[in-house]
């Protein structure tokens, strides 16, 4: 009996941890402040904000069921937290006691509903920014990672290559785009060349660095195997070598998002950074801020996918 009381105990708290925890109660308050009178002068169309809060807290309830990892599941909860305050925050501040300037800084509600409107426009700039950011991020990889192997592991060759690398990296690559602009056809070329730039140089000298570093046992071993140069760089190196290349690759990455919505709004006639150029030129910062958030939402996107081809291809280290 006190055993299966005990189980039973350990089984309410479980579901206590899963259901009732703060961040549901943050959902309930911000459901709650949109009931409060707007002072805005344009509608703040609330019930926006309302159909959002309870899609997001419909997928809490679905993740705290299925999620085992408590870990995990404290993560998320942590996550759409920050969102419901930050929710909260917004609402106050614009549509409930105006402390914002209302042209400047429109009501949340007002976001979800152009992001309604420009739902399509939205996504053609989204997939233009993600077409620019693969090929130029890809090809500086493909071409980095193979580069610095064969430069890291002739050592006299690396050492000076280590130093030209350093010093190229040091040029922005967006001072690039003026001879871009005069060499390239397009500029959507001009783009994939200034993404390239910002990839290439990060990435070499990780893998160059990380080639350099590897414990000297590890390269003795492969070589009492008299195995040939090729599976020497790709079998032996590269696995070994994979941790520091990854340090490289999360810095170009964060890099060329930045560097892309900068070009995007000197030049471009689509992707985020002219949408965002665009209509702030106009004056219109409702969709300014929607294209914010969304380059926002597709940067963590894209890291959130990046880190998890890290875990699993690093997964022998754990």
């Amino acid at each position: 009996m006190m055993a299966g009381k005990s189980t039973d105990r350990r089984e309410t708290i479980s579901l206590r941890k899963r259901f009732f925890r703060i961040t549901n109660l943050l959902f309930l308050v911000l459901i709650g402040i949109q009931f409060l009178p707007d002072q805005s002068a344009n509608p703040a169309l609330s019930m926006n904000v309302i159909w959002f809060a309870a899609g997001l807290e419909v997928l809490v309830l679905l993740v705290s069921a299925v999620i085992k990892r408590q870990a995990g599941l404290t993560l998320f909860l942590d996550i759409v937290g920050f969102i419901y305050v930050f929710l909260i925050l917004w609402t106050l501040a614009s549509a409930k006691f105006m402390w914002l300037k209302e042209s400047l800084f429109p009501p949340p509600g007002r976001v979800f509903a152009q992001f309604i409107e420009d739902i399509d426009k939205v996504w053609v700039n989204v997939l233009s920014s993600l077409g620019i950011i693969v090929q130029g991020y890809l090809l500086a990889v493909v071409i980095a990672i193979p580069l610095g192997l064969f430069l890291g592991w002739k050592s006299r060759v690396g050492n000076a290559a280590t130093y030209i690398s350093k010093f190229l990296s040091a040029i922005p690559p967006i001072v690039y785009i003026p001879y871009g602009i005069a060499l390239l056809p397009t500029f959507r070329s001009v783009s994939v060349m200034v993404i390239f730039l910002a990839t290439f140089w990060p990435v070499l000298a990780s893998t160059m660095s990380g080639v350099m570093n590897i414990e000297q046992k590890i390269v003795d071993s492969a070589r009492v195997l008299n195995v040939n140069a090729f599976t020497m760089l790709f079998s032996v190196i590269l696995p070994a070598s994979l941790s520091q290349i990854f340090i490289g690759c999360n810095q170009g990455l964060t890099v060329s998002f930045i560097l892309l919505t900068s070009a995007e709004m000197i030049g471009a006639r689509n992707g985020l950074g002219y949408y965002v150029k665009n209509y702030s030129d106009f004056g219109d910062y409702t969709r300014t801020i929607l294209g914010i958030i969304i380059i926002g939402i597709v940067v963590v996107f894209i890291s959130f996918l990046f880190n998890r081809l890290q875990r699993y291809l690093l997964r022998w280290r754990r």
